[in-house]
């Protein structure tokens, strides 16, 4: 992620983080109400390069402006089953698959000392936190465990860009590192929220992380989509409430990444796959 699109996500999710003190959460109050987009800074910069990339749209998925309600162009049951309506294929090398196989078993590592801790009195300090993170959601179910959680992973994260942090250009955190620093940028965010929702009792199949380009700036940004009840929900640092993954607008998906590896989206009538 490049200097310029890490100063936009970091500022972004600096106005939430600041909604803790009352009179700004009033304000942030307002603007998610209204549903207004953060303050954005115009010139594309690239997440990682994927130009080679066909430039996808949600299939058939339209948007009434005034309810922001999406129209019924095809069957509930359908829509609900495929993220975003799409269908995606199979991306078998580049430099995201090289990342998300490195951070997959670092997933892995860190679920395994967690599962330590619940036995053991030597517990890391960033163990402690995912396990206090996914207990946010005890004693609720669906949209209501993912909503406290999501809110939880926002607030105990700093914005920080991978160079401020790292001296590096793009680096991917695994949970515990993230939680150890309190510091990250939007793919970390996207991390532990994985993270802490499948120590929460969230099934993986359930959950992917998203790569998308948003429109206005022309810019990459990560999320994380988790099924509930059949509907995928949008978990992004950058706004306050949960968005059907059929509602999301001025963004288009590329890339989907959970436990089968890496996959693009396509148009459903390129798919060579269901």
């Amino acid at each position: 992620m490049s200097t310029a699109e890490q100063s936009r996500c970091v500022m972004a999710h600096y106005v939430k983080w600041r909604a803790r003190t009352p009179g700004v959460a009033l304000a942030i109050a307002v603007l998610v109400l209204l549903q207004l987009d953060p303050a954005r800074a115009a010139g594309p910069s690239p997440f990682f390069d994927i130009a080679p990339m066909e430039a996808s749209s949600f299939a058939g998925v339209t948007t009434d402006a005034a309810t922001h309600k999406p129209a019924p162009t095809a069957n509930d049951d359908e829509q609900a089953g495929s993220l975003f309506g799409m269908n995606t294929e199979p991306l078998a090398e580049g430099e995201v698959v090289g990342k998300w196989s490195r951070t997959r078993a670092g997933i892995a590592q860190d679920r395994n000392t967690v599962a330590r801790c619940r036995t053991d009195s030597d517990c890391p300090a960033g163990a402690q936190k995912l396990i206090v993170l996914s207990e946010e959601g005890a004693g609720r179910e669906g949209r209501a465990k993912v909503g406290f959680i999501n809110r939880a992973v926002d607030l105990a994260i700093s914005p920080a860009s991978d160079e401020a942090q790292w001296r590096v250009t793009d680096h991917w955190s695994g949970p515990l590192e993230t939680l150890r620093s309190g510091r990250g940028d939007c793919e970390d965010y996207a991390i532990v929220k994985y993270a802490a929702l499948a120590a929460a009792g969230i099934a993986e199949s359930d959950m992917k992380i998203v790569i998308l380009t948003n429109a206005f700036p022309n810019e990459d940004h990560a999320v994380l989509a988790v099924r509930v009840e059949g509907e995928w929900l949008i978990l992004d640092n950058r706004r306050l409430a949960l968005v059907r993954d059929t509602e999301l607008t001025r963004a288009t998906p590329k890339l989907v990444l959970d436990q089968a590896g890496v996959r693009r989206f396509v148009a459903k009538s390129r798919s060579r796959t269901s």
